[in-house]
């Protein structure tokens, strides 16, 4: 590839989340000039946990993040706590097919800004507003909010990474109704002052009833991090008023117990919260023209799949592939792109689906089935069967498995 003629190829890369951050740097490598736009005023830090896969991290390491990552999940114990305060062994996310990291979403996005050249332009407080494009290039209008002034600038390719709620794939491809699946679920998360009296700082639990659970995910060197999920029959009334408020609600009327207890008190002074639907993303296509999207604003496989970081990782490596294997027709690197990348996401998706029950049983039957299954694994033969039946998973497999490698 000549990189003389790709040198002067500008991308506009829509969010400085994870995948944005990977696009911009598989760009870079390939030649392009990308130009990041941040809606927020800063980059963000901390955040909740989450999971990168066997799958995910050869292309960290082909962008220079892995170096910077490790795996923070201590050595403790895993349990199935109550709220009376019984306790006993149960089944942790390391439970799970594949061999996953866990880490704080800070942790990734840290490592992945480290790797970016300095010479990449960042705009804070920038977003699109308007996106139109011919066969030669795409026009967008970009506003910078801080002080309300605009400007039309000209890019060779624009990549939407800017989350389940994406503006560009509104902007470019339609409202978010007709791309978003709701789960009818809400999925609350954040970090906690320290460990809940109850446990070992490096110890997880879970806490499960009928459509909704408590998760406890313990970190090396730092307070453990809690998501609380739950059913919900109407969505947006969950959005009108206050989470801690909402949250007590959905986790009523019962007498709260300690652990629970002491985790909704931290989450009313939770500084950095996520408090969200659980959504999917389903769309036919993920590119037109030279507009494309990746990570979660393409295909959000939902955190119950656990696979949102390795696959916005993953993606954005591909993305780069194709464009430096066909450096003169974008139209056909993104076709081919989304060729071979697709057939893994929709089984990521499937999975998602699949694994809710293992986050939030939602009826008796399914809390029984998954108690059944914790019981199965203290006991060798059946926990011996229960690991075979995981590696014949399709989804466990590919967890593992490089799928930007084509």
């Amino acid at each position: 590839m000549d990189i003389r003629n790709s040198s002067n190829r500008r991308a506009l890369v829509v969010g400085l989340g994870i995948s944005g951050i990977a696009t911009a740097l598989r760009l870079r490598q390939i030649g392009w000039t990308p130009v990041i736009i941040e809606r927020a005023p800063a980059r963000r830090t901390g955040g909740y946990f989450i999971a990168l896969f066997g799958g995910g991290r050869p292309a960290a390491q082909r962008l220079g993040i892995l170096d910077n990552l490790n795996d923070r999940m201590p050595g403790g114990a895993s349990y199935e706590i109550d709220r009376a305060g019984n306790r006993r062994a149960g089944l942790g996310y390391k439970d799970l097919p594949g061999s996953p990291w866990m880490m704080l979403r800070g942790d990734v996005e840290q490592a992945a800004f480290a790797a970016l050249p300095d010479d990449v332009e960042i705009r804070y407080s920038t977003v699109p507003v308007r996106i139109e494009q011919d066969a030669d290039g795409v026009d967008v209008t970009l506003t910078n909010t801080a002080d309300d002034t605009s400007l039309t600038e000209r890019f060779d390719l624009v990549v939407g990474a800017d989350g389940l709620r994406s503006t560009v794939r509104s902007l470019a491809f339609g409202p978010h109704e007709d791309y978003l699946r709701r789960l009818n679920y809400m999925a609350v998360a954040f970090q906690l002052p320290g460990p809940l009296s109850d446990l070992h700082q490096d110890d997880g639990a879970v806490l499960m009833e009928p459509n909704r659970s408590m998760w406890i995910f313990p970190f090396a060197g730092s307070p453990p991090t809690v998501l609380l999920s739950y059913h919900t029959d109407d969505v947006d009334a969950e959005f009108t008023q206050p989470p801690a408020q909402r949250v007590r609600a959905a986790f009523g009327p019962e007498p709260t117990g300690r652990a629970l207890g002491e985790a909704l008190e931290a989450l009313e002074t939770a500084d950095d919260l996520l408090f969200d639907s659980v959504e999917q993303v389903h769309m036919d296509r993920w590119h037109r023209g030279r507009i494309v999207l990746v990570g979660d604003s393409a295909w959000c496989v939902t955190l119950y799949a656990g696979m949102g970081v390795s696959t916005g990782i993953s993606g954005a490596d591909l993305l780069g592939t194709m464009l430096q294997r066909h450096p003169e027709d974008v139209a056909q690197a993104l076709a081919e792109w989304e060729r071979a990348l697709r057939p893994n996401l929709d089984v990521f998706q499937r999975n998602g689906i699949q694994q809710r029950q293992f986050f939030v049983p939602a009826t008796s039957f399914e809390l029984a089935l998954r108690k059944a299954m914790t019981v199965g694994t203290q006991i060798p033969v059946v926990s011996s069967l229960l690991r075979q039946l995981q590696t014949r998973d399709k989804a466990g497999r590919l967890k593992d498995t490089d799928i930007a490698l084509v």
